[in-house]
């Protein structure tokens, strides 16, 4: 049985450990289907990228994204964490595209930090019933109110879509006590993949904001770090005009409540760009079967 090079690549983090982690396989030439979701499985990472040479000049590799249980079309986290393997091995020069499921991403490598673009950004204001949010998170209520009434709740994506729930301060945002049953449905009632809540009232100075983020509906309770949903964050910030002029790059602390503590960079210009640092915590190889065996991958 063949063998494949596997990573462990923790993402938005420069310390192993932390963030959030993604399996990679540099190289999934000729791995079916039921081979990539056996890997994914195996690792159980919240993603694990595959990646391919495309035959299409235009784009440095595909991509593809496999949770322990299906495939999905984009993840955040596990382009980050392939660009710092690509980057690694000389393959990316600076900057390259990447073909999703969903598309053709840019993407670069800047200073050790990898960037990649998001889809052109959409955000809904709603009038969210605080009384419900605020039960389903574990929070009080009245934290919800009391910043909500300058800026309001919305559903906000750059390619998935989140709830945006403002919180007035880090000490109600970290203690929630969130109810999963009661998440997962009010974020499917709003047609989100998950609930974003966050506060301006962050650990580090130079932070812009702390969040914690929870898609139950979708598999994860709760999610370290969140690329995706800090991108659509940027673009519900910019279209509520939440501060007189966004700075040129915004960082979005997430994760320390799961001690997986990360940090996501978001630009907001014309488009909206994610961007994080990664680092390896495991590289090895796993043993695949053939497709005709049974799926189990052997460490």
């Amino acid at each position: 049985m063949e063998t494949r090079r596997t990573l462990l690549i923790d993402a938005f983090t420069d310390e192993p450990l932390a963030g959030n982690a993604a399996g990679v396989v540099p190289d999934a030439a000729d791995l079916a289907d039921e081979q990539m979701q056996a890997i994914a499985r195996e690792l159980n990472a919240s993603e694990t990228a595959f990646l391919t040479t495309d035959a299409a000049d235009e784009v440095t590799r595909r991509i593809r994204y496999f949770t322990p249980t299906q495939e999905v079309d984009l993840c955040g986290h596990a382009t980050i964490a392939s660009l710092a393997v690509l980057d690694e091995e000389g393959v990316l020069d600076g900057e390259g595209r990447l073909r999703t499921n969903a598309g053709v991403l840019d993407v670069e490598m800047a200073d050790g930090v990898a960037w990649m673009e998001q889809d052109d950004p959409a955000v809904e204001v709603i009038n969210l019933d605080y009384d419900r949010a605020g039960e389903a998170l574990g929070i009080d209520p009245a934290a919800l109110r009391d910043v909500g009434a300058d800026l309001p709740a919305a559903v906000a994506t750059t390619g998935l879509p989140f709830l945006m729930v403002p919180v007035n301060f880090l000490e109600h945002l970290g203690g929630a006590e969130p109810d999963m049953g009661a998440l997962a449905t009010l974020a499917d009632d709003h047609g989100a993949t998950g609930v974003y809540a966050f506060t301006f009232d962050a650990l580090d100075a130079a932070s812009t904001l702390h969040a914690r983020m929870f898609a139950p509906g979708a598999g994860v309770p709760e999610d370290p770090v969140t690329g995706t949903a800090a991108g659509a964050c940027g673009a519900y910030l910019r279209t509520v005009e939440a501060f007189d002029d966004l700075p040129d790059e915004m960082r979005f602390e997430q994760g320390h409540f799961v001690d997986r503590p990360g940090l996501v960079r978001v630009r907001v210009g014309d488009g909206v760009r994610v961007g994080g640092r990664a680092v390896t915590a495991l590289n090895g190889s796993l043993v695949v079967p053939p497709v005709a065996d049974d799926d189990i991958v052997e460490a």
